[in-house]
C-alpha cells in the first residue's frame, strides 16, 4: 500500500489563513491528512466539515467534536451545509482527484497495475461504471471522451478498437483489457516512460464521475458559501482541472486571485511524495461584488 501523504499539505493550510475559532471546509477528506491540519491549527470554538463522495470514507472519519463529515460530492455543498446550519464558511480546501487509498483498491479498478473490473467511480453505488460506459456509448462518444478529458492524440484509434470488440461480442470488460488494447491501438514502444493506456484510464475516469462538472458546481458553491475574506485553495493534478480553477479566480467578480501563478511542491517535498510532482495549488480570496 502507498504512503498517504497529504499533497502540499503546509502551503494549502497556510493559504486558509485559518482562525481558530473560524469554521471551515474540507471538500475532499480521503485519508484525512489536510483536515487533521487543520483541525490543529482550530481552536475549541472552530468547526471543520469535510465532504467525500465514497463510502467508504466513513471508516476514516476522525473522532473530535469539533469534526462533522459528509458522505457527498463537493457539487452538493451548499444544500448539504444549509442542512447543518451553515450559512458561510471561512475557507474551503479542494485536493481533488483520486486519492492513493483509492489507486491501492485493486477492485476499484482505477489502476491498470492489477486486473480489476472497469469500474471508477468515486462513489460506487451510483452512476455509470466505465465498463458500462465503453457498453453504451458510440465509437464518437467514447473517442471524443478520450481526447477532451485525457488529451491522447490517438483517441479515434483506441475508440474504434474498443468498438471492434464490442461488435466482435468481446467486450471490454477489466482494467488488463483496456490496457492491452490501448496499447496495441497506440503501437507504443515497449519500454515507454509511462504507460501507453495512462491518459485513456485519466479520461474514463473524469468522464464517468464528470469531474471536471462538478468542480464547476463545487467552486461556484465555495464562492457563494465563504464569507467575504475568506480563502479557497485548490490543489489540481491535470491542466483540465487547473485551466478551470485559474479562470474562475480570473473572472469570477467574488474572487480575487491570491496567487498569480500556481504554487508547486519543493524538492524535499517531492523527494518524499513522487504524487506532487503534478500538483499546482491556487488560492482565491473571497471579496464583495462590485454593485451594479
Amino acid at each position: 500500500m502507498s504512503p498517504h501523504i497529504p499533497v502540499l499539505a503546509g502551503p494549502s493550510v497556510d493559504a486558509l489563513a485559518i482562525r481558530s475559532d473560524g469554521t471551515y471546509v474540507d471538500a475532499t477528506f480521503g485519508a484525512g491528512g489536510h483536515s487533521a491540519l487543520i483541525l490543529n491549527r482550530l481552536g475549541g470554538a472552530g468547526r471543520l466539515i469535510a465532504f467525500d463522495a465514497d463510502p467508504s470514507a466513513g471508516a476514516r472519519a476522525i473522532a473530535d467534536s469539533r469534526f462533522t463529515l459528509v458522505n457527498a460530492n463537493f457539487r452538493e455543498l451548499s444544500p448539504r451545509l444549509a442542512a447543518l446550519g451553515i450559512e458561510r464558511v471561512d475557507g474551503v480546501l479542494f485536493d481533488l482527484g483520486v486519492s492513493s487509498m483509492q489507486f491501492d483498491e485493486a477492485e476499484r479498478g482505477f489502476s491498470f497495475r492489477a486486473s480489476a473490473p472497469l469500474d471508477m467511480r468515486m462513489d460506487p453505488t451510483r452512476g455509470e461504471s466505465v465498463a458500462e460506459f465503453l457498453a453504451n456509448r458510440d465509437e464518437r462518444e467514447i473517442a471524443d471522451a478520450i481526447y477532451g478529458f485525457g488529451e491522447e492524440r490517438k483517441s479515434r484509434r483506441i475508440a474504434r478498437a474498443i468498438v471492434a470488440l464490442r461488435d466482435a461480442g468481446t467486450p471490454v470488460r477489466d482494467t488488463t483489457d483496456l490496457a492491452n488494447v490501448v496499447a496495441r491501438a497506440v503501437r507504443a514502444p515497449a519500454h515507454a516512460r509511462i504507460h501507453p493506456a495512462t491518459r485513456t484510464f485519466q479520461a474514463l475516469r473524469i468522464a464517468v464521475n464528470d469531474e471536471l462538472g462538478a468542480l464547476r458546481d463545487g467552486l461556484d458553491a465555495a464562492l457563494a458559501r465563504t464569507a467575504t475574506g475568506g480563502r479557497i485553495a485548490v490543489i489540481s493534478f491535470h491542466s483540465l482541472e487547473d485551466r478551470i480553477v485559474k479562470h474562475t479566480f480570473r473572472e469570477d467578480p467574488r474572487a480575487r486571485a491570491v496567487t498569480r501563478k500556481p504554487i508547486v511542491a519543493g524538492q524535499d517535498e517531492l523527494a518524499t511524495n513522487p504524487r506532487a510532482r503534478s500538483a499546482k495549488l491556487r488560492v482565491a480570496e473571497r471579496i464583495e461584488e462590485e454593485a451594479a
